[in-house]
């Protein structure tokens, strides 16, 4: 049986009519992807906090020690502030100081140098939480400007991250904190609780794989005496050594850190190659706050008052008996 060409034209033209608007919607829905990355960028949602790869429950092991330090080898001074005390339900501010010093560039994965980022970990108590925009006053909502706040897990509210932001803007990372009312939330309850805080600059020594970055100073995994040094094409080096039974080992090292070993050099496996190009570091702290049961302070503020009424009570008594005396004397 044949069909005339009018006739397939006929049945295949209202499906080439939908082939052909379906190419054209799928080609503006990906214009217009483009378009509103490249005309209106968003911020990222989440930043590579890399801690939560090895420790994905909590970032604070047995031991106390904060996870970021497995990979930033290098310890760095750092400060928390918080309220000695604060009222349940109420918005307060919680400072992680992380200085250095600003004129001190890191080197990058390519090799090149930039300025050090910074990054922080607050571990508030079971309750506690970054306060809703809708909470925070004006001027602290300026002091804020330009930080996103991300809890460890998304069941953790009272694990906050931050980072990684420019360090010489920010050196004092701001968190608004809303305290937790035991009256609404009977898990809570009033008393002293630990703060734990931790606060990095720069890049890491080590990947959560375990393998070193460029920003670490490398050293021979072999034993022998060093035959070439060449600089490789994707930058970094290439490190020739014969070994002790005469064979030819190759090690490479990364782009960043600068040669210190020279040709003709006998080196032992684990002997520094490079420099150690690390100017950053981590460090944490430990402090405690107190959620502050308004009954008491306000049983405090009335005991206060009897004191003083009952001190105004005795000198009154006083006077009146230093009269009576007077004028039985007179008397």
């Amino acid at each position: 049986m044949k069909y005339s060409s009018a006739w397939a034209t006929t049945l295949f033209a209202p499906l080439m009519t939908l082939a052909r608007k379906g190419l054209l919607v799928s080609l503006a829905a990906v214009a217009v992807f483009v378009a509103s990355d490249i005309l209106v960028p968003q911020a990222a949602a989440a930043y590579p906090f890399w801690a939560q790869q090895t420790a994905p429950e909590t970032p604070r092991e047995a031991t106390g020690r904060i996870v970021c330090a497995n990979c930033h080898l290098a310890e760095k001074p750092m400060d928390v502030e918080v309220p000695q005390s604060v009222l349940p339900d109420t918005v307060f501010k919680a400072v992680v100081q992380v200085p250095y010093d600003t004129s001190k560039q890191q080197i990058l994965g390519d090799g090149s140098k930039a300025g050090l980022n910074v990054g922080a970990v607050l571990m508030l108590p079971e309750g506690f939480k970054i306060a809703p925009d809708d909470r925070i006053p004006e001027d602290l909502k300026e002091e804020i400007e330009g930080i996103f706040y991300q809890t460890y897990t998304p069941d953790q509210e009272n694990v906050i991250l931050v980072g990684p932001l420019p360090g010489e803007e920010h050196q004092e990372l701001v968190f608004p904190v809303l305290s937790p009312d035991p009256n609404r939330d009977p898990s809570v309850n009033f008393g002293k609780y630990s703060v734990h805080a931790a606060g990095n600059r720069g890049r890491g020594q080590i990947y959560p794989a375990g393998n070193n970055s460029n920003n670490i100073a490398y050293k021979a995994q072999h034993a022998g005496t060093i035959e070439s040094i060449e600089p490789s094409d994707e930058g970094g080096y290439t490190v020739t050594l014969t070994t002790e039974d005469g064979s030819e080992v190759v090690e490479s090292v990364p782009p960043g850190p600068e040669m210190l070993a020279s040709v003709g050099d006998t080196v032992a496996a684990g002997d520094v190659l490079t420099s150690d190009p690390n100017v950053g570091g981590f460090g944490q702290k430990d402090t405690e706050i107190v959620l502050q049961n308004p009954a008491r302070i306000q049983g405090l503020l009335g005991f206060f008052a009897l004191v003083a009424v009952a001190q105004i009570m005795l000198v009154l008594k006083k006077k009146q008996v230093e009269k009576v005396q007077a004028a039985e004397m007179e008397f």
